[in-house]
């Protein structure tokens, strides 16, 4: 993917966000929602995560092939040929617990449960606290009885185990809108848990395994001047061809560039600082941290390097975790998307050194609370 990354950037920034979330919300108007007691959020504090080195350290050289998910354990095997143990469940809820995501909730913290037929029950996560509040709005408008409907922010790692990959769900209780309490209905958990990435991550996922090096030169050489109809061209051929992330939820795509390191400061006095592998939810977020240092570079080799960028999915990348790997999982980051105007730059604010990003009006739930009741 190195050629024609940053091409497949210029692309995405030209597309309206509007119109991208739209692929993702469109049917939560024809939905009739009822409340769950199944998700109530958490009103504690989220945890902030560590602060980065500003300077944090380039290893390894271009690689001028094109990558597959499948080149991410060959990239990223330690050197010693040590054999890492598999992540605990807790481990991996740790990993995963600063990751917000949002969901539409009711003034009590209760999940908003969509039933777009009779047979279908759907919560929706989303990492993306623009399209949440997309859909927020357009069940508000909809419907005169959701006015006290707001968004609600989670922990990813509080609901991975619990509610998207749980397989053996209790009973809940649904409510319409407005009801009592007392005329909410028991019934069985067969509410499917949707988590939704920010779309325009997606389709940069599926650009990259789908744009052949000849596509990525034919928008270079358009550059500023690239037309609608070439524009177009590629989106089809991401959203029809791409052999992974088919689905616009439960498919997550992580970013990552297998030169990139940074440091973790040490905690204590005598100990060393850590070096960390950073995985992205962004690609944009990655993609500018990696521009932002390499223009600080003067080594000419080093600031000619192209990034070898991969895609995963989550779920693969987590189930990887779960056992055995020469690859140190207990030393990588995954960063959190930065909102859109958020401040700061560079591998540190990446990071987040100044705290878990939020959405203006959105309560956090907190990565060291609870569900509450299931």
């Amino acid at each position: 993917y190195t050629n024609f990354t940053f091409t497949i950037m210029k692309l995405l920034s030209k597309i309206s966000g509007t119109a991208l979330s739209l692929i993702g919300i469109a049917r939560c108007s024809t939905a009739t929602p009822f409340l769950s007691n199944a998700v109530v959020a958490s009103s504690s504090a989220t945890d902030s995560v560590f602060g980065i080195a500003r300077g944090g350290g380039i290893f390894g050289g271009g690689n001028k092939k094109k990558d597959s998910v499948a080149d991410v354990k060959d990239k990223l095997r330690a050197e010693s040929g040590e054999t890492f143990p598999a992540l605990s469940q807790e481990e991996i809820e740790e990993w995963l617990g600063h990751i917000p995501v949002f969901a539409v909730t009711d003034s009590n913290g209760a999940g908003v449960v969509l039933k777009p037929d009779n047979d279908t029950s759907v919560m929706y996560f989303f990492f993306s606290p623009q399209m949440a509040n997309a859909t927020l709005a357009q069940l508000k408008g909809t419907n005169d009885e959701l006015v006290d409907l707001k968004l609600s922010a989670f922990s990813l790692g509080k609901i991975w185990y619990k509610m998207l990959n749980n397989g053996d769900q209790a009973e809940i209780k649904l409510k319409q809108p407005g009801a009592d309490d007392s005329e909410a209905e028991l019934v069985a958990n067969n509410v499917e848990y949707r988590l939704v990435p920010d779309t325009r991550d997606l389709l940069g996922a599926r650009m990259l395994l789908t744009m052949t090096p000849e596509d990525g030169e034919e928008m270079k050489k358009a550059g500023d001047t690239m037309t609608p109809e070439l524009a177009q061209k590629a989106v089809e051929k991401a959203m029809t061809e791409s052999p992974e992330f088919k689905e616009n939820y439960n498919e997550v795509p992580v970013f990552l560039i297998a030169q990139m390191r940074m440091q973790k400061p040490a905690k204590d006095e005598g100990e060393e600082a850590k070096t960390i592998l950073p995985m992205y939810f962004s690609l944009q977020t990655m993609v500018t941290t990696w521009q932002q240092f390499m223009a600080s570079q003067n080594d000419p080799d080093v600031k000619d390097m192209e990034p070898a960028i991969n895609v995963m999915n989550l779920h693969k990348l987590v189930d990887m975790m779960k056992e055995p790997s020469e690859i140190d999982f207990r030393s990588c980051l995954l960063l959190p998307p930065i909102p859109p105007g958020a401040t700061g730059g560079g591998a540190t604010a990446a990071a987040g050194m100044g705290g878990q990003p939020s959405a203006a009006g959105v309560q956090m739930g907190g990565g060291g609370g609870t569900l509450g009741d299931i």
